[in-house]
Formats: structure tokens, sequence, C-alpha cells
């Protein structure tokens, strides 16, 4: 069973998230990338050099310039001095730009990499998993980690760390420039900043979490609502979609306010902080110049330390905040990366060969769920060459062998067999390179009719792809087309009649040429009309493959090799059309209705045609054939 992804976490977040990252840092195979992390490393050191000599710089002029230098010697001096300072600031900024090019290609190369996987990733996880999720906030999960990624990268290991570094060299510094009392009073100082900081933070973190699963509550039903356009327009439900947006919109506001007010409460503790923190070490060092213990550059350079630290702690807040914050979106990706794979390929799994194309179901049994048994021991072989259907009333388990078929879902126990190999122990990427689907509701891309046509067999040539949309009987619709080949179809081809995406889908499967051939519920939404005319290109389709029809629709299975009734996941009557009729059980009680609903249409079309009928008779009309 898969387990079901939280996008949110509880608690603080942790460096889990980091730890995962680090092999994409140090990726396997690229010693390119490897020599510009240690190239990276060592400009930070240089650029950490610089910015802890420039204070130094500062309070060895402002000596110089305090004994008024009346000397040509003195001035050079003093001169050397300020180009020092100016030195040393040009070499921080270099050194920082340098850094940070240099980093940009593991930097980006890691997001990429962690992305382009967890993308596979979900591509890989169950049908299940995919049914119970949330496309809208899945997107934004994959979105806001990979962000995320980008965001610590940039602060954690440019800021934080040359900051900790910056803290141990300037502490050096005062005790060996000034005193212990000094030093202690400024570490005092970047603890409290540091531990405020944090624990505001952490209390913070909530209303972050809030937000982010408010935002893909929002999003969610923003894209759920716009991908059923036509089902809100039916039932006229505009406003109520509406409400339903604005409500998460409102969350995500209370959110928002609580994390704004949350933020200005720590600003302003920061700023105390500092604030107290500098003027107790002025005070120090004024008492020190008083006693004659300290001189003017020990007070300028102690303030050029303060400022130095001043700017990355209050970088700090910021960069703590968007850590916390890039920590939880991270984690939610890794978790989404880490989803359980329900359906797997074994370690020896081997490629499928398939010589004739006999698909067999062996005793199977198949649950969704505990305690729901879809099917149960169900046995049937559909030759090779041959077509065998599936018939059934609705819930009867009619889709679920197709889906099993397709290694969507694993049985619970039995055997399913391609030309004698279980395909549990096939990859699935080569079983599923061997079967073509016909789906009841074909879902299009929003690309253009080559493309949807072409996704059958990727790399296909014009050529096959026009002779596919030929046998397909599509050929004639899209030569009508202003734009042919190139036409948009719309988001799910919704720009396209059933019947036209019907052919579109057979078109794409007949490019793909497979041996196996899986019609489920091919036909079942189109009109009796459009019924017939996809039914003559499904048949072309079918020639020489070994064809399992999932059927609703009878009157599509007549020619069958073989029709299976099936019934509450039992297989409980099975034969060709004709047999089945003669024995007056399920099958021909099916047929019987449908028949029977077949010309009450028919009947209510030739009444609604006539003139001479009134609309009460009409009306009687069509409640008889309902």
């Amino acid at each position: 069973m898969a387990r079901a992804l939280t996008e949110e976490g509880d608690g603080a977040p942790t460096l889990g998230p980091l730890w995962r990252l680090l092999p994409y840092l140090w990726p396997k195979g690229h010693p390119e990338l490897k020599l510009r992390v240690f190239a990276a490393v060592f400009c930070l050191a240089l650029a950490i050099t610089a910015t802890t000599a420039f204070p130094l710089f500062m309070g060895w002029t402002t000596n110089q310039l305090a004994h008024k230098p009346a000397s040509t010697i003195a001035l050079l001096t003093t001169l050397s001095l300020i180009g020092g300072y100016v030195l040393t600031r040009i070499l921080m900024q270099t050194f920082a730009q340098l850094r940070d090019g240099i980093f940009a290609k593991v930097q980006y190369h890691a997001l990429r990499e962690v992305g382009v996987s967890t993308f596979a990733h979900v591509h890989t996880l169950s049908l299940r998993f995919h049914l119970e999720r949330k496309t809208g906030g899945l997107s934004r999960v994959i979105e806001r980690g990979t962000k995320g990624i980008d965001t610590l990268l940039s602060f954690a290991i440019f800021n934080i760390f040359p900051t900790l570094f910056q803290l141990l060299i300037f502490s050096i510094i005062m005790i060996v420039r000034l005193d212990l009392w000094i030093t202690g009073a400024t570490i005092l100082m970047v603890a409290a900043y540091i531990w405020f900081t944090f624990a505001v933070t952490r209390w913070r973190i909530q209303f972050r979490r809030d937000m982010n699963q408010s935002d893909q509550d929002a999003n969610t039903k923003a894209v759920d609502s716009l991908l059923n356009y036509e089902t809100v327009k039916y039932f006229n439900n505009e406003a109520h979609e509406t409400r339903r947006f604005d409500k998460s919109m409102e969350k995500y506001s209370r959110a928002s306010i609580q994390a704004q007010i949350s933020l200005s409460v720590l600003n302003t503790g920061q700023a105390a902080i500092v604030a107290l923190g500098m003027g107790a070490v002025m005070v120090l060092i004024t008492l020190g110049i008083r006693a004659g213990r300290f001189d003017i550059g020990d007070f300028v350079m102690a303030n050029a330390i303060l400022m130095q630290l001043y700017l990355p702690l209050n970088l700090l807040g910021t960069v703590y905040r968007e850590i916390t914050q890039a920590l939880v979106d991270m984690d939610a990706m890794f978790r989404l990366l880490h989803q359980y794979q329900e359906v797997q390929d074994k370690p020896d799994a081997k490629e499928l060969a398939v010589t004739g194309g006999e698909i067999r179901f062996d005793n199977v049994v198949f649950t969704y769920e505990r305690g729901r048994v879809v099917l149960k021991g169900i046995s049937f072989a559909v030759p090779a060459g041959k077509t065998v259907a599936v018939v059934g009333p609705s819930g009867a388990g009619k889709s679920t062998i197709s889906r099993i078929l397709y290694r969507f879902y694993d049985i619970k126990s039995g055997s399913v067999t391609v030309d004698g190999q279980d395909i549990r122990d096939v990859t699935q990427a080569s079983l599923r390179k061997n079967i073509g689907i016909v789906p009841q509701d074909t879902v299009l891309f929003n690309d253009t009719i080559k493309y949807n046509i072409a996704y059958g067999r990727i790399g296909a040539s014009e050529t096959e792809i026009k002779e596919a949309a030929r046998m397909a009987q599509i050929d004639k619709f899209i030569g009508e087309l202003p734009l042919g080949y190139d036409s948009m179809v719309g988001e799910r081809g919704l720009k396209l009649s059933g019947g036209e995406k019907q052919r579109v889908a057979i078109a794409r499967t007949i490019l793909k040429n497979p041996p196996l051939l899986l019609l489920d519920e091919a036909t079942s939404a189109l009109d009796t009309h459009t019924e017939r005319e996809i039914q003559s290109a499904l048949k072309e389709v079918s020639k020489n493959r070994t064809t399992l029809v999932i059927a609703h629709r009878l009157s599509t299975v007549v020619d069958a090799d073989e029709i299976l009734v099936l019934d509450h996941g039992e297989i409980v009557e099975r034969g060709r059309h004709a047999d089945l009729i003669q024995r007056k059980g399920h099958y021909a009680s099916m047929w019987n209705k449908q028949k029977e609903a077949a010309e009450a249409r028919e009947r209510l079309k030739a009444v609604e045609s006539d003139p001479d009928v009134t609309p009460d008779i009409a009306r009687v009309t069509a409640a008889a054939a309902d």
C-alpha cells in the first residue's frame, strides 16, 4: 500500500534535507564540478581574509591621522594604509563575486538534478498515488522545493559559515588588541542575537507551514476548477468556485498577516540587541581610552568590527528565516522524492520477449483495499492473434483487468503472463512498450494534432504520422483544418469532439504498432453513428494482433473470438456471441436490454423528425425510450 504524501511536516525543520542534498553537490563522474567546489571554498577563504583585514586598516589609519602626519614618510604611511583599506574593500567584493560565479554551475546542476529526479520519480509512482494526488499542490511542492535548494545553497554556504568564521577571527583580534571584557561583550551580543533570532524564527515556522498549506489548497482548487471549466458552466457554479478559492486565499491571508506581525517582533528585538551590544562595547572602550589603555584607533577598529559583524548578523535573521523555510520546502520535496514506489521491477527483471502474443490470466485475485475483493480468481486466455472481449455491468471489474495487464497495480495472487512470461518478472517499460491502448476517455496534451499522434512513437517521421492518421480515418478531418497537423487541440483535447479524440488515440496506437492491443471501452462515450465509424477503424488496428476488448456496448464485440461475462469480479459466462444468446443467461439479458434501448432511441429520433407529431407525444415517447 502506498503511503500518502504529507506535504508539510511537523515541528521544527531538521538538517536532513541538507544531508540528502550533499550527493548532488558532490556528484559522481563530474570532476569539473568537484574542482569548482574547491575553487569556490578557496575564494570564500580569501574573501573572509579581506573582510577581517578591513577593520585593522581602519584602526591603523585613524591612529596615524590622530598623530597628524607632518613628515613625508608619515604621510606616505597613512596613504599606504588608506590604500590597504581600499584594496581590502575591493578584494572583499571581488572574491565574493568570483566565488558566486564559480559555484553557480555546481548550484544549478544540483537544483536541476533534484528537480528532474523528483519529476521522474513521480512518474514511476503507482496509479493509486496519482488517483489520490492533488495536481496543483504537487506542482507547488516541486516548485518550492527547487527554489528552497537555491536559497539554501546561496545563504547557508556563503553567509552563515563565513559569519561564524569571521566571529572567530574578530574575537582573536579583539583579545589581542583590546581585552577579554570587550571580546566577551561582543560574543555575548552575538550569542543573544542568534538565540533570539532562532527562537522567534522557530515560532514563526508554523505560520510558514500554514501559508504553504493554504497556498497549495488555493492552487489545487484553482487548477481543479479550470480543468473542469465546462462542468462549472453546466451547473452555473462560477460563484461557488470563486467562494471556495476565496476561502483558501483568506486562510493564506491570515497566515501571512501572522507571519508579518511576528517578523516585526523579530526585527525590533534584533535591533535592540545590536544597539545595546554596540553601546556596551563603546562604553568599555571609552573607559579604556580614558585610562590610557586604548587609543582612538582602537575605538574605530572596534566600531568597524562590530559593523562588519552587524551586517551579516542583520542578514542572519533573514538568512535563518529563508533557510528554515527552504528546509521545510525541501523536506516536502525530498519526502515526495522518497515516496514509496508500490509497483517496482525486480532486480533481475528481463525484457519482455513477445513471440506469439498470448495473454493469460490464471486464478487472478486482486484487491484495491482490505475487505474489497475486485477480482475473485478469474482465469482466461487471449490466444495469439485472436480477440477476446470482457463485458459486464458497471463495477464488475472490467477496467481493473486492463490496469493489471499494464501493471499499474500488482495482483494479490495468481499470475498474468504474456507468452508464458509472468509480467512481474519483466521490466515495466518493456511490458508497456508491447501494449497499445485506446482508452474510453482519451486525454490529449495541449499541443498540436501531430504531436499527439507522434506521442505513440517519439521520433516518428511525418510520413508515418500521416499514414497512421489515414488508417485511423482522421486524415480528412485534419486536412480541413486551417493549420492541418499543426492545429492545437486545447487543454485535454477539448477543442476536438469525442469521436475526433478517439481517432487521434487510434492513430497514435497504430503508430506505436504494438503486438498486443487493449481496447478499454473505446466507444462507450460516443453516439451510435460515431461508434460505427470508429469501430471500422478499430477493426483495422486489431488485425493480426492479440486484442483484449473491455466493452459496455455489446454491439461492439459480436465478432470477438470469445466473450467473457464478468459480474462481481467473477466470470459467470463465456463463449461466442451466438452461443451466449442461445443460453438466455446474463449476456442474453444484457443484449436484449441494450437492443430495446437502441430501438427506443431510433423510434424517438423518428418521432422528433416528424413535423406532424405534437410536443406532448414526443415527451411521452422520450419517457418510454428512457
